[in-house]
């Protein structure tokens, strides 16, 4: 298969791999309370962006060693989130999806086009069979953004994830590369 070309141009943005110089905006977005709520991870500190960086750098085809694809959301030149997509199992071409937008960039679309280019681009470069999206259950927002990037509600998981000292719900989301003919 063909690597894939990037930077990726959608409509009103650029998907871009990661730079060194992304921790500071990352840390920027990352390290906010209300961005980490929904997240495994605690609001980040410089030294943890700097290691998340480091390992989205290397996140740069899907079918390459690193199975994933680590993308910058950039509108008008200027970084407004993130989004990955990473192989569940390789061989049968299933994969996972996850994305998050600096808050101040919201309400405008724009990670609902990041979302739905990089589906595109999982099902018609990469052909991959079918990407999820799981998320905590109270983050509603997330849950509105995978419906509108045109994948479907499949589970809600009670209670089956500890996150930071409480149990959380699951909800997932589907897309099969069928759902989209």
């Amino acid at each position: 298969m063909n690597s894939l070309v990037l930077p990726h141009r959608a409509a009103r943005l650029v998907l871009r791999p990661h730079a060194e110089a992304d921790a500071s905006w990352l840390l920027q977005v990352y390290s906010r309370p209300e961005v980490a709520r929904y997240l495994l991870d605690d609001p980040w500190t410089a030294e943890i962006a700097r290691k998340k960086t480091s390992e989205r750098i290397a996140k740069t085809d899907l079918d390459g060693d690193a199975g994933a694809l680590a993308l910058v959301i950039e509108h008008d030149q200027t970084p407004v989130g993130d989004v990955i997509l990473w192989f569940t199992d390789r061989e049968r071409r299933s994969a996972e999806i996850g994305w998050v937008l600096d808050p101040d960039h919201g309400g405008k679309g724009l990670a609902t086009e990041a979302v739905r280019a990089v589906l595109d681009l999982a099902f018609d470069h990469y052909r991959v069979h079918r990407v999820a999206a799981q998320m905590d259950g109270r983050n509603m927002a997330s849950a509105k953004l995978a419906r509108r990037a045109g994948m479907r509600h499949e589970a809600h998981l009670r209670q089956d994830w500890w996150s930071k000292n409480e149990w959380t719900d699951t909800v997932i989301f589907g897309v099969l590369a069928g759902d989209r003919t």
